[in-house]
């Protein structure tokens, strides 16, 4: 225990010995996280988003018109039968013009010189979670259309299709840029740790001839850069934080967005703990790159 308070002590002291080549660092690891950390917003929001539509997504099957009475109640049987129906709900031709002059009062007047009701009477489907998939659904309602009575199968396709589309390439745009990222906050960091052995290389050589063992001269550097690391982390946290308040400022819709209530949310415990964790490893691998070279010198 008094080894590892030592360890610790001759960390902060290389932190406060440097400290302009440490506010380097830490910002460099800060930027790597924030920029890093935008994409996984992103990411985590929109998909989010990409599900929730999918729970709630909604297939309407309109039925022929002048299918009789018997062949609806047969295609309605059909559908309580169908596994990848969860709920649904029968919509005559009569409560669709109703719904219809309810919702649009203002353009009500298009129907007036059509004669008969030209609305089509409707099946309103909640699919089960297992068929809410874009490649499911798909699948279900081209199976669907065969069906005897059956007009037309349509729901919102495109919408969740180019949101997923959205949501794949947010993924591959974060692993790219947070890879190059990372290998240039693991060199800045490893700079620092070198500049720090540089200026006590006097007294890093009188500990190895008084019999300093080499994991005794090179712990506290890596601790000092798991330090760095995590610092940069919580500089990170903050910096996302705000930026994340402010864009919620100026959207004015706080947790409502496009129409959907789950709106925009800040990462997890969880997930701030993690970027947390990414700061320390970006930060230990640095020094483990600085102290590497400290051991090829002196071989």
């Amino acid at each position: 225990m008094k080894r590892l308070i030592h360890f610790v002590r001759e960390a902060v002291a290389n932190i406060r010995l440097n400290r302009t080549t440490t506010l380097i660092a830490v910002a460099t690891t800060a930027f790597t996280l924030a920029c890093f950390g935008v994409f996984l917003l992103l990411y985590l929001n929109l998909r989010s988003m990409a599900t929730s539509l999918q729970s709630d997504l909604k297939v309407v099957v309109y039925v022929k018109d002048g299918t009789p009475p018997p062949g609806v109640s047969d295609l309605q049987a059909l559908l309580k039968a169908d596994p990848g129906v969860q709920a649904l709900a029968y919509v005559s031709k009569e409560q669709a013009l109703a719904d219809f002059r309810a919702q649009f009062p203002e353009e009500s007047h298009l129907l007036q010189g059509l004669g008969d009701n030209p609305l089509p009477a409707s099946f309103i489907i909640t699919l089960a979670p297992a068929y809410r998939s874009p490649d499911a659904v798909r699948r279900w309602a081209d199976r669907l259309k065969s069906a005897p009575g059956v007009e037309q199968v349509q729901y919102s396709r495109d919408w969740i299709d180019n949101l997923n589309t959205i949501v794949g390439y947010l993924e591959l745009a974060a692993v790219g840029i947070g890879t190059v990222l990372s290998a240039a906050s693991v060199t800045i960091i490893a700079s620092t740790i070198r500049l720090t052995l540089f200026a006590r290389r006097d007294e890093i050589e009188i500990m190895r001839l008084i019999g300093a063992t080499g994991s005794f001269i090179k712990i506290p550097y890596l601790i000092e850069g798991a330090m760095l690391g995590v610092m940069g982390g919580a500089v990170s946290l903050a910096m996302l934080r705000g930026g994340f308040e402010l864009f919620n400022a100026r959207l004015g819709m706080p947790g409502r967005f496009l129409g959907i209530d789950s709106g925009f949310h800040f990462f997890s415990g969880q997930v701030a703990a993690m970027i947390l964790v990414a700061g320390l490893l970006l930060g230990f691998v640095g020094s483990v790159v600085s102290v590497l070279d400290l051991g090829r010198a002196k071989s």
